[in-house]
């Protein structure tokens, strides 16, 4: 089985949100693909440069949103199961369900760098990121 199917997106820490915005979309030429609050106090923006899939998350250093780089993969659950077998660092005891979001969790390298998979559809494109409007039941591990 290949566990990760893909690199969906990147989180940047930025100190300012709209400045952060303004540049990557005004001077890089990025196209802006999400813009929502998920839940009270929760800004995430992302954008894409033209052409690829692999997407920017522009994100404040204290966001409760994980800094990490997100992944795709065909079954969270024994993606999972596998990193805990193998003796990752899980920031989720479980896989994470929220209404109208993939299947996902949050996890850490040898070297400590966050890692969240998300479940995809085989062939998924575009942003599997959280559009939930509230955090309720998620343990992000302090993050």
């Amino acid at each position: 089985m290949t566990m990760t199917t893909r690199v969906q997106s990147v989180s940047i820490p930025v100190a300012d949100q709209d400045r952060a915005l303004a540049f990557y979309t005004e001077v890089l030429g990025c196209e802006l693909r999400t813009d929502i609050e998920v839940w009270p106090g929760a800004r995430l923006v992302e954008v894409v440069p033209p052409g690829s899939s692999v997407s920017l998350v522009l994100l404040p250093p204290d966001s409760e949103i994980p800094m990490a780089v997100r992944l795709g993969t065909t079954n969270a659950e024994t993606a999972h199961a596998r990193l805990r077998q193998a003796g990752a660092r899980l920031h989720n005891d479980q896989v994470v369900h929220l209404d109208g979001s993939p299947p996902m969790f949050f996890f850490a390298d040898p070297d400590g760098n966050g890692l969240v998979y998300l479940e995809e559809e085989p062939g998924a494109a575009g942003s599997a990121l959280c559009r939930h409007p509230d955090r309720r039941g998620v343990d992000w591990d302090g993050v």
